[in-house]
């Protein structure tokens, strides 16, 4: 026959476990928004940084009214890249990296670190290298050998 103590002893602790797992299942919800909220103020103040960055080196009136970043931490506008898309249009059009370099204005090596996702390019870059999605292989070569004289 069980001692009386003991049993309570084993209730008691049963109750407080449940008890401190609901609350603390409550925190943990509270800090996972917390942590996602301090993630998103994070992405806007670096870009709130970049455009007060643009804005003291003078860079014209054209970049002053460039929108900052939205909360979600993409650009607010601009074409979009995609590195897997890159090299794929760049392997349909027959091209090595230095001649996709340079029909974007970039050297071989941008292009390598581009579709390996270790970096992104720059804007004028990007605008064109959407240029270059729509065109084919002839046209293709006929812009390089413009570029080679």
């Amino acid at each position: 026959m069980p001692n009386i103590a003991s049993v309570f002893k084993a209730e008691i602790t049963r109750l407080s476990r449940k008890e401190m797992r609901e609350s603390s299942d409550a925190l943990k919800k509270a800090i996972a928004t917390h942590r996602a909220e301090l993630a998103s103020l994070k992405r806007r103040l670096q870009s709130l940084e970049a455009v007060v960055k643009r804005l003291s080196k003078g860079q014209g009136a054209d970049r002053a009214a460039a929108k900052p970043s939205d909360e979600s931490g993409e650009a607010a506008a601009g074409p979009r890249f995609s590195a897997k898309g890159m090299a794929t249009n760049r392997k349909r059009l027959g091209l090595s990296a230095a001649d996709f370099g340079a029909l974007v204005g970039a050297t071989g090596q941008s292009v390598y670190a581009w579709e390996a996702g270790k970096t992104k390019p720059r804007h004028e870059a990007l605008v064109a290298i959407a240029a270059l999605r729509g065109i084919g292989k002839r046209e293709v070569a006929a812009r390089l050998a413009s570029l080679r004289r």
